[in-house]
């Protein structure tokens, strides 16, 4: 099956995530996922990107992040791609590819899914089993989303801004998101809109982007077409 193209919208969010090859290990200590982020933050600043969540696990890394232009998020990835693949296989004196193929993503409907998909990509840990609470993972926007730690990665979308009237306020809101975990549909959801490059958001949604860019954002319908008489039938 051909793969369909990568979503050109420039300022709206899309989930992106990057997988080790053969889910083979991307970070192996501490000094690789300070250097993967001081790789992504300076690309950012370079082809306009905004990030408003992240998690960077042992072999994947999932970022929300709004592009500035069309080729923002590829520009991004691929220079990121390159500087930290290039250190990895240095240090660790290996050759090859490091990612599993080209980075997937997907765009977010910002008024349904924005504050779902910074879950999801902030309780990767939790649901991983590495710690209890997202606060206790230190390679995530969590602290910074959550606590106002500081954190040069980071730009709050401007949903997040309205969250309350002072930094303080904004916190305890996006905090209390946490309080209930995702629910599997919204799990089955998120999962399968950033594999299968789908937009993630309601139904009208979806058309609408399909209509905007030209291309499919949904499945397919399966089946023989609709006869005429068929819709008669109980």
């Amino acid at each position: 099956m051909a793969r369909l193209p990568r979503y050109a919208a420039p300022g709206m969010p899309q989930h992106v995530i990057q997988r080790g090859n053969n889910r083979c290990a991307m970070f192996a200590r501490n000094a690789d996922f300070r250097f993967f982020g001081s790789c992504l933050q300076a690309a950012c600043e370079r082809y306009g990107c905004q990030v408003h969540a992240y998690v960077f696990m042992t072999n994947h890394v999932h970022l929300l992040m709004t592009p500035s232009s069309t080729n923002a998020i590829a520009n991004v990835m691929q220079t990121v791609g390159r500087r930290y693949v290039q250190r990895f296989n240095s240090a660790y004196r290996r050759t090859g590819t490091l990612w599993e193929g080209r980075y997937r993503a997907t765009l977010v409907e910002s008024e349904s899914y924005l504050f779902a998909c910074h879950r999801y990509i902030e309780l990767n840990p939790v649901r991983a089993g590495l710690v209890r609470e997202p606060s206790d993972y230190s390679w995530s926007s969590h602290a910074a989303n959550a606590l106002g730690a500081r954190d040069p990665i980071v730009t709050p979308h401007e949903c997040y801004l309205i969250l309350g009237h002072d930094p303080s306020a904004r916190q305890t809101a996006y905090r209390s998101f946490f309080v209930t975990p995702l629910d599997d549909s919204t799990l089955g959801a998120i999962r399968d809109a950033t594999n299968q490059g789908w937009a993630l958001g309601t139904k009208r949604f979806r058309e609408e982007i399909a209509a905007l860019l030209d291309r499919r954002t949904e499945p397919a319908t399966r089946g023989r077409p609709a006869h005429k008489n068929d819709e008669i039938r109980l």
